[in-house]
């Protein structure tokens, strides 16, 4: 399987955490929230979204050894699942996100998990390490660096939205779901292709 670089790794977890295409969604679960109070909401929540992705990382191959899993199916099942979010990305629901809008303050669920830390991003961070365990901590800087743009975008989340316009915001993730529906076909590939050669 061919390695991967610190650079597309980075982009990978950018992709599938999608801060720009969770725009509209925080919006409007910060709506309810005091201006004084979003930018701690902000850091509690990408704190416990980075939580649950290292620890992903840290005991990754452990849940792979206890569930009796291989490396060749978590990829191709990695693979699924970012294909379905890239369809999602690209063909968005006709309702939108579907976003409620909150009483109160939000804590965990939804923003950090699965909005940050969903499915994708658990199987990403867990294929990451499978693959190449003697880089986790190249990981761990690709993992922050993402974090930290997520941050950053979830904290102006309401000027970007504004400035970019619902048109441009829209266009911008389709093109996202159309890069990660390319690395996905290309994670199944990879899967299909170590499968064949383990029979072989």
């Amino acid at each position: 399987m061919e390695s991967t670089s610190f650079l597309s790794a980075f982009v990978l977890l950018l992709l599938v955490t999608d801060p720009f295409g969770s725009l509209p969604i925080f919006v409007s679960q910060m709506r309810n929230v005091a201006p004084q109070r979003r930018t701690i909401v902000v850091v509690r929540e990408i704190a416990v979204a980075f939580c649950v992705l290292f620890a992903f990382m840290l005991f990754g191959r452990q849940f792979l050894h206890v569930m009796h899993l291989s490396e060749t199916s978590l990829g191709i099942a990695g693979g699924v699942i970012l294909f379905l979010i890239a369809l999602r990305m690209v063909f968005p629901a006709p309702h939108g996100n579907g976003a409620d809008h909150p009483t109160d303050e939000p804590f965990v669920v939804p923003l950090a998990i699965p909005l940050i830390a969903g499915p994708s991003a658990l199987a990403t961070v867990l294929l990451l390490v499978s693959r190449e365990p003697a880089r986790l901590w190249e990981w761990v800087t690709a993992l922050a660096l993402t974090m930290i743009v997520c941050a950053l975008t979830l904290a102006f989340a309401e000027k970007i939205s504004h400035w970019l316009g619902e048109r441009v915001t829209t266009a911008f993730e389709r093109l996202m779901g159309l890069v990660l529906t390319a690395i996905a076909v290309q994670m199944l590939l990879d899967g299909i292709r170590d499968y064949i050669s383990s029979l072989v």
